[in-house]
């Protein structure tokens, strides 16, 4: 069989699946499933990343009383089935939540599955082993370049060996159901990929995430870093050969990638979960879908202090269960809306209604 026709018929193939998910998403609008709650404990951090979309320093103060979240976590647990959610717990750096063990080992007597995003600074012998202990089934942690990129872009001198320790303390104390780790990737560390590949490569971690520089929170300030037309090309390129080679090497959530490179790069189609699959408390109490959203008006849902978060994810999170592409003339008039829907939540200007990250004409010009 010619090359052509095979490539031809793995189009053909994911034009099926996407058709069917494009279906199932309009499903999802109407009866939503609650499968990852966030919990954003902290915004203090003890780093300052350039590009972190929450903009979170170390003057910052600490999120909820313990008590709130564990009152949050009996009501979902009354009201969803905990068996088929994750809780995620971020920051900021989550560790720093002055009641953080306190209020995991109570998730995890309730029987939820959780995990959590870290700079990985803190993470000693002593605290990989409480993390265990507490049920921690997944981390992410964040390493964004050598060793003098990711100092320089985290504003402090010895986070990359201090990050690096952390992960190997959490190989070492073992029982974990996955280690990964996540990489930002800019117009200025692209081309440390193969290095940093490198790197991780002698490491037991279970998967590396890379992921692009998306227009959020800080990094707004720094539009020299965007990633270019080729930077991206190059990305995508990077992560495809390494998963032909088997290395497990993955892109994120974050975008439709067009015919050719939905499902080469990540094992998944696109599909934007915020409001349909997950939803967040932040750390003021807050409520609303995925914690890199822009947060306004129209997309804060309610306050837990006013609300039972039950009924703000029963009544509310109506824009998040609409097509984004309805909203913009061009979005609506492209071949791919049916598979895209507008894109992401989090990339979108909700001022001028449009997507400010779209691959059409870098990816793919035509379905």
């Amino acid at each position: 069989m010619r090359k052509e026709s095979i490539e031809d018929g793995i189009r053909q193939l994911k034009a099926q699946h996407m058709d069917q998910l494009n279906a199932y998403r309009e499903q999802l609008f109407h009866a939503p499933q609650l499968r990852q709650l966030f919990f954003e404990l902290t915004l203090r951090c003890n780093e300052q990343c350039f590009h972190c979309g929450s903009r979170c320093s170390g003057r910052e103060i600490d999120g909820l009383p313990v008590e709130k979240y564990q009152e949050i976590l009996d009501e979902v647990k009354e009201n969803f089935d905990i068996s088929r959610m994750q809780l995620c717990v971020t920051g900021g750096e989550p560790l720093l939540y002055g009641d953080f063990f306190a209020l995991m080992n109570y998730a995890h007597k309730l029987g939820y599955r959780w995990g959590m995003t870290s700079n990985g600074t803190l993470i000693t012998r002593e605290v990989a082993h409480h993390l265990r202990e507490a049920g921690m089934g997944t981390i992410s942690i964040s390493i964004d370049g050598l060793e003098e990129t990711h100092d320089r872009f985290r504003n402090r001198k010895g986070a990359w060996r201090k990050a690096m320790e952390g992960i190997q303390n959490l190989i070492d104390e073992g029982g974990f159901h996955a280690i990964q780790v996540t990489s930002v990737m800019n117009h200025e560390n692209i081309y440390e990929l193969e290095e940093m590949y490198e790197v991780f490569l002698d490491m037991d971690i279970d998967s590396w995430r890379v992921i692009g520089l998306e227009p959020i929170g800080r990094a707004l300030e720094y539009p020299e870093r965007m990633l270019t037309k080729e930077d991206q090309l190059r990305l995508f390129s990077f992560i495809k050969e390494k998963r032909e080679d088997e290395m497990p090497v993955t892109y994120g959530c974050s975008h439709y990638l067009g015919l050719d490179w939905e499902r080469e790069v990540r094992d998944w189609y696109f599909l934007c979960n915020a409001g349909i699959y997950v939803a967040s408390v932040m750390s003021n109490g807050d409520v609303g879908a995925c914690l890199d959203i822009e947060r306004r008006a129209e997309t804060i849902q309610g306050n837990i202090y006013e609300d039972r978060f039950t009924d703000i994810w029963n009544d509310r999170f109506q824009i998040f269960r609409s097509r984004l592409s309805r909203r913009n003339a061009s979005c609506k008039m492209c071949p791919a809306e049916k598979w895209c829907s507008g894109g992401a939540f989090h990339s979108w200007d909700y001022d001028k209604n449009e997507q400010m990250i779209c691959m059409k004409d870098i990816l793919f010009s035509e379905v």
